[in-house]
Parts: structure tokens; C-alpha cells; sequence
């Protein structure tokens, strides 16, 4: 069956979505990355579509940058990072737009004539492009490339654009574990810095008799001596003493 006649809301893959999808819950989410969920839909998006030449995914970072987080090959890479250079293109469109852009033939589209003429040497002729996005807004764009005019038709756009809506979900769900991660990370080094000053604090306190502020300026004098920070000192303090050869 050719892509016209496929149906546009079945995705050869939806196995391997939901299974994606199944590993993004419980404890093997503290062992998913961003990264490797963008290769995995970089994977599965160029095998969805069986006329992609290649595929790329453009991730749009914290300070509203874009980036080609994972791409299938340099050709796909270069094409994008063009896209950034010049300021235009159907990703960046994709993007801007919130909607997916097709690309019959680079070589007599209008809309983005520079873009087009950059990549026109390459050997790239078709794109299709679509906005990963959920309700906490835009996360980036897939797109798929092509080395024949025509590749893809309107099946073809609306099946990435459903890809694109289940993959949006998978990245925003490893971002947001991502945090998290840095979160528990950061939190558990406070506990720890937190406690490494009070069992300092309670040295001090035991070995020279001072009052519990005394004892905590003392630690904050012994930090300022060091150039190093009150938990540091608090660890030096405390800390085994080492082992005599």
C-alpha cells in the first residue's frame, strides 16, 4: 500500500511508540534520557515514512535557541544548520508556525530561496516538517529529507504530524524527568552540606567547648582561611583522617 492510500491516523509504528511510551513510566524513567528518546524517535521517524532520505530532530533549548539534537546523518545535520544560519526554511517555519511544512522540489520552492539555494547542491529536493508540541508549548520539530522531487504527498504530512504529536510527548516527559533528576541531585547535596556543617558544628562545639554560633563562626573563619566553601570546611573537618603510610 503507498502512502496516499495508508491511513492518515495509522502509524506503521505505533507498537514501538507505545512501548517508548511504556518506558517512560516507573522506575526506568530515572534512567531515561533526552537524548536517547531523540534518537530513538530520529530511529523510528525515518522508518515510518519509507521514502525519507534521512531525519533529524531540532530540539528548541531553555533559552529559546534551536539545536539538532539528534540527526540520522551529516547530510541532515548540515541542512539544518543552514536553517539556523540563514533564518529560514521549513523547520524554522514549522517552528514559528506551530503547523508542518511540505517541500515538494527545493529547487523551484519559493518561500525560502535561501535555504534553497544552499542546500541545492547537496542533493536534498523534498521536506516534510512538523512542531512537536504539547500544553507546555513548543519542544522543537521533526523532519524528514529526501533525495527525490516529490517524495512525500499529504499522507505522508499528516502522518508526521501525528508522529510528531506522540513524540512531542515522550520529549516533554524526559525533560521534565530530566529536572527532576537535577532537582534530587541538587537536594541531596544541600542534606548532605547540611549535614556535614552540623556534625562540624558539634566537633567544635565538643572539642573547644564554644556555643553552637561560636562554633559556626569559627567553621565560617576556617572557610575564609581555606578559599573554600563552609561544607568543604566542614568535611576537611570532620572528615578520616588519612592513613599513614
Amino acid at each position: 500500500m503507498s502512502s496516499e492510500q495508508a491511513s492518515p491516523g495509522a502509524l506503521p509504528l505505533d507498537g514501538e511508540l507505545a512501548v517508548v511510551a511504556a518506558r517512560m513510566s516507573g522506575l526506568l524513567l530515572s534512567r531515561e534520557s533526552v537524548d536517547s528518546v531523540l534518537e530513538l524517535i530520529v530511529s523510528l521517524a525515518g522508518t515510518t515514512i519509507p521514502a525519507a532520505t534521512g531525519a533529524g530532530v531540532t530540539l528548541v533549548d531553555a533559552e529559546g535557541g534551536f539545536v539538532t539534537t539528534s540527526a540520522s546523518g551529516p547530510l541532515v545535520r548540515e541542512a539544518d544548520t543552514l536553517q539556523y544560519d540563514l533564518g529560514e526554511g521549513p523547520c524554522m517555519t514549522a517552528l514559528a508556525a506551530g503547523s508542518p511544512q511540505r517541500v515538494d522540489d527545493i529547487t523551484t520552492e519559493r518561500r525560502w530561496t535561501g535555504w534553497c539555494a544552499a542546500v541545492a547542491g547537496s542533493g536534498l529536493r523534498s521536506v516534510i516538517t512538523a512542531p512537536m508540541v504539547t500544553e507546555e508549548g513548543c519542544h522543537g520539530a521533526i523532519k524528514i529529507y529526501a533525495t527525490t522531487p516529490g517524495a512525500f504527498g499529504p499522507s505522508d504530512e499528516r502522518t508526521l504530524e501525528t508522529f510528531a504529536d506522540r513524540a512531542a510527548v515522550l520529549v516533554a516527559n524526559a525533560r521534565a524527568y530530566e529536572r527532576a533528576g537535577r532537582f534530587s541531585e541538587q537536594f541531596r547535596d544541600t542534606v548532605r552540606d547540611r549535614d556535614l556543617i552540623a556534625m562540624a558544628k558539634g566537633f567544635l562545639m565538643g572539642r573547644d567547648g564554644l556555643r553552637e554560633d561560636a562554633a559556626f563562626d569559627h567553621l565560617l573563619a576556617l572557610a575564609r582561611t581555606r578559599g573554600t566553601s563552609p561544607a568543604e570546611a566542614a568535611a576537611h573537618l570532620v572528615g578520616p583522617a588519612p592513613r599513614e603510610g
